[in-house]
Order: structure tokens, then C-alpha cells, then sequence
């Protein structure tokens, strides 16, 4: 038989973390040299979804105009106009998005003000 040891009621842990906003929500970030779990961004996704079927809509003819499409939509047209321009993201930054590995300074809010339309310029700026 093996002597039983004594097993404390109390446990401490400390793990050194910080909180941030991020799209109205709070989020934790981990110190640097730590492995994060990477999450999707649900409304970044759902903005990328439905700016590439607008466009799809546009493209195929199916409404002739932006102001034709959120009319359709019922949406204001300025607003289909600043989710559309995510279109014109650079294919390894939708990427990103999809993944989940968007850091925090890429956010919908920020996407929603104007970008460079140059790849290479949009990498600088959020990735």
C-alpha cells in the first residue's frame, strides 16, 4: 500500500494575459512566445460572404446597379458600397480572415474606412 499525501483545497494559478475590445467584444491576448488558439472573427466573415455575393449579383446582371442591389437588399446604398470594397482585399488577407489569424488591428470597423486598393499597401496596413 501506498501513504496517502495530503492534497490542498486550493490551487493557485497565474496566467499573465491582458484584455482588449475588439469589435464591441472583449477579448484576452496572451503574452509574446505564447501559442494562442486563433479565432474566426464571425462578422468578418459574414461582411466577406456577403460583400462576394453582391458582387456575384452584380457581375451576373442580376441588378444593374449598386442602387438597384440595395434596394433589393433593403440596405442603404452607402453602406453596400463600403462592404463591397472588401472585394478588393489582397487574397492572403481573406485568407487570414477565414482562418481566423487576423490580428487586432484588423477589424471590421477598420475595413469599413477606406483602404489602398494596392495589395502590397493593404499588407503593411493589416497584416
Amino acid at each position: 500500500m501506498t501513504s496517502a499525501r495530503a492534497i490542498p483545497d486550493t490551487i493557485t494559478v497565474h496566467v499573465p494575459f491582458r484584455i482588449v475590445k475588439r469589435g464591441g467584444r472583449k477579448g484576452m491576448v496572451l503574452p509574446p512566445g505564447t501559442v494562442q488558439q486563433h479565432k474566426t472573427d464571425n462578422t468578418l466573415v459574414k461582411a466577406l460572404a456577403r460583400a462576394f455575393r453582391w458582387l456575384r449579383m452584380l457581375e451576373s446582371g442580376q441588378f444593374a446597379t449598386i442602387a438597384e442591389l440595395a434596394d433589393g437588399e433593403n440596405i442603404a446604398p452607402s453602406y453596400l458600397t463600403r462592404v463591397l470594397r472588401l472585394t478588393l482585399l489582397a487574397p492572403d488577407i481573406v485568407e487570414v480572415i477565414l482562418d481566423g489569424k487576423q490580428g487586432l488591428q484588423l477589424t471590421l470597423a477598420g475595413l469599413m474606412e477606406p483602404f489602398p486598393p494596392e495589395w502590397e499597401e493593404q499588407r503593411k496596413r493589416f497584416i
